[in-house]
Formats: C-alpha cells, sequence, structure tokens
C-alpha cells in the first residue's frame, strides 16, 4: 500500500524505516583508559618477586634478636665483664695505694690472670658463636631466635638464602644500624620493606615462615 509523497520527501523514494534503538541490557562501551599495573592478589606489598612471604613485623625480629642473644650471646657477655670488672677493680686499689702513700710515682699493678683468662675466653666465645650464627643464617636463613620467632632472612630479588660470606658481611653492617641512636634498627618500623640499613646494603629482607 502506497502513500503519497509528504512534504518531506518530495521524490517520492520510499521512506527508510526507523533504525531500532540499542537493545536493552547493552550499554554503550565507555572508554578506555590507561590504567596502572598492578600485581596480582596476595603478593607482598614493596614490589618484591611473586611467590615472597609476607615481610615480618619489627617485634618478630626485635624478639628473634634477643632471643639469639640470650642463646648465643649471654654466657661470653657475662664472662667479659666480670673480667673488665675485676681488672678494673685492680686498677683502682693501686690507685688509692698510691695516693695514700703519697709518692710522685706508682708501680704498675700486675693484672689477675683469671680476669685476663674470663675476657679471653669471653671473646673467643662471642667470635665462634657470631660465625656460628652467620652459618645458620647464611645456610637455613634462620638463627635460633629467628626460627622460634618463626621468620627468615632471604635475598630479595629471589628469595633464596644468603650463603655464609654474605651472611657475615650483612652482620658487619648492622655497625651502621647502631650509629645515631641505633636508628637503623627502627628503619623497619617505617620502611616500606621493613629493612635496616644492613637490609639495604645487602638487598635482604625478613620473611614469615610459610
Amino acid at each position: 500500500m502506497s502513500y503519497p509523497p509528504g512534504p518531506n520527501n518530495p521524490y517520492d523514494q520510499p521512506q527508510q524505516p526507523p533504525q531500532s534503538p540499542q537493545g536493552y541490557g547493552y550499554p554503550q562501551q565507555q572508554p578506555q583508559f590507561p590504567q596502572q599495573n598492578q600485581g596480582p592478589y596476595g603478593y607482598p606489598q614493596g614490589g618484591l618477586p611473586p611467590g615472597m612471604p609476607p615481610l615480618a613485623s619489627w617485634g618478630a625480629r626485635a624478639g628473634a634478636t634477643l632471643l639469639d642473644f640470650l642463646i648465643v650471646s649471654l654466657v661470653p657477655f657475662i664472662l667479659i665483664i666480670v673480667g673488665y670488672v675485676q681488672l678494673a677493680k685492680v686498677l683502682f686499689d693501686a690507685a688509692d695505694r698510691c695516693n695514700t702513700s703519697g709518692t710522685s710515682t706508682c708501680p704498675t699493678p700486675s693484672m689477675p690472670g683469671g680476669a685476663l683468662a674470663m675476657i679471653a675466653i669471653g671473646g673467643m666465645l662471642s667470635l665462634a658463636g657470631t660465625l656460628w650464627l652467620c652459618y645458620r643464617e647464611g645456610s637455613t636463613g634462620q638463627t635460633p631466635g629467628k626460627k622460634i620467632a618463626g621468620i627468615h632472612l632471604l635475598r630479595e630479588a629471589d628469595g633464596q638464602v644468603l650463603g655464609f660470606g654474605m651472611a657475615f658481611v650483612r652482620r658487619l653492617c648492622h655497625a651502621l644500624d647502631g650509629m645515631a641512636c641505633y636508628i637503623g634498627y627502627l628503619w623497619p618500623l617505617w620502611d616500606e620493606k621493613n629493612q635496616t640499613f644492613a637490609d639495604k646494603i645487602m638487598h635482604t629482607v625478613v620473611v614469615k615462615r610459610p
């Protein structure tokens, strides 16, 4: 059935049927914007490699250090302190005798052999304990204290243990942590990767035991 041409169709061309609106339930495509790449869910913070366990807390690390001191270093520490106290007592007694005698020169007091022996034994035990801790930390990632606290020392790049040599150098680097009121030991409290200065130098992290 045809209709007479209307005013908007003077040439009698067939009108196109109106296009149906876009189907219900298919919203218009939104423009895409570049988004920042985010790591897969469950990866640790701080740019660590995939599969790395969560970072250990500062409290766990401090507790492990205290346990290591009690287990390995307490006896050598006591021996060294007692030895130096005995040496100091001998020196003070000699100074008092010199002052009461009124002489201008004072003889050098003889050092007690027991005190010197305690200092020497304490020093050797301390060195042996430090080397043993480095061996344990380098080969297993754990000292006795870290094992009790449930934490590991690992390389930041690949999550592997350090080895004895690197663990020993890291322990030497702790001297920097002790400078300026031990600020390096407190640094993990606000650091993104919970690292001390020694950790940053050696590229290590302390993580929870998986």
